[in-house]
């Protein structure tokens, strides 16, 4: 993965895939709501979103490509759809929007309907902040990922090793007093996608899943205060592995992919 610019990465698989990814950003107020549902309906799936009055996010979104394209056309592309999007109301001012559901997933699917017919866009990531995001990939597949803290301590420490080979394997992190770290945890899930709501999944709900699986580790010292590390040290690679039933069991099984920083540079994959 290289990134030459903040707007602007390049990403290439083993198996020789390679993909390009524009970003842009447009600030926009919105209404959280869908035409088909009732006023009652729309209260109870999105709370306060759904007020009239409204409320605003600064969104980014990530165009990624998998055919080449110029440069030049996709900022041309990009400068449309900004015209579009920033600083507008999206219920009332986006004529395209107007008989769609005002959802982030929805709107990560509006603009990848605009991209897609004038370039090759494989897919959109659509932050509607920094945590959350929506995903729309050609074909109709829908993804929501959602990010979230805890603070722990631990030691990196493999029983089977001599002391030793534990410094030499895990340095200043084989510190007998331990330290600790504020880990990122973030979850993508998939399924279904409600044409009526425009929504994949509750968010609140998938935010409560994720938050009631961290819960037994919250300000704890992971190898000593926790069942999961008492035998085997508590790395990245570790901690997200025994993160994931936690997690795909209280999201229904939806969980696709699960990650976790340990620092700003230092991040562990696991995936379905």
């Amino acid at each position: 993965h290289l990134v030459e610019t903040p707007e602007r990465s390049a990403t290439v698989y083993g198996d020789g895939l390679s993909e390009g990814n524009y970003w842009f950003e447009f600030s926009a107020a919105r209404q959280t709501m869908s035409p088909h549902l009732s006023a009652e309906e729309n209260y109870a799936l999105f709370g306060t979103a759904a007020s009239p009055h409204g409320h605003g996010h600064h969104y980014r979104a990530r165009l990624t490509f998998r055919e080449e394209t110029r440069p030049g056309e996709v900022a041309e592309c990009l400068s449309d759809l900004r015209a579009e999007l920033d600083h507008k109301n999206l219920n009332h001012e986006v004529p395209g929007l107007q008989n769609l559901p005002k959802t982030t997933e929805s709107l990560a699917q509006y603009i990848h309907a605009r991209v897609s017919a004038q370039l090759p866009l494989h897919r959109v990531r659509l932050h509607e902040r920094a945590d959350f995001f929506a995903e729309y990939w050609s074909g109709g597949h829908f993804f929501l990922g959602l990010q979230r803290p805890f603070s722990a301590a631990h030691r990196l420490h493999a029983p089977a090793l001599s002391t030793e080979e534990n410094v030499a394997l895990y340095g200043k992190c084989n510190n007998p007093r331990g330290h600790g770290h504020r880990y990122l945890v973030e979850a993508t899930i998939d399924g279904s996608y409600d044409e009526r709501s425009g929504t994949l999944y509750d968010f609140l709900a998938f935010g409560d899943g994720i938050d009631r699986s961290l819960a037994p580790w919250q300000d704890k010292h992971l190898d000593l205060e926790t069942e999961e590390f008492r035998e085997k040290p508590s790395t990245g690679e570790n901690i997200v592995r025994a993160l994931w039933p936690k997690c795909n069991a209280r999201l229904d099984d939806r969980l696709i992919r699960l990650r976790l920083w340990e620092t700003p540079n230092n991040r562990f994959t696991f995936r379905r």
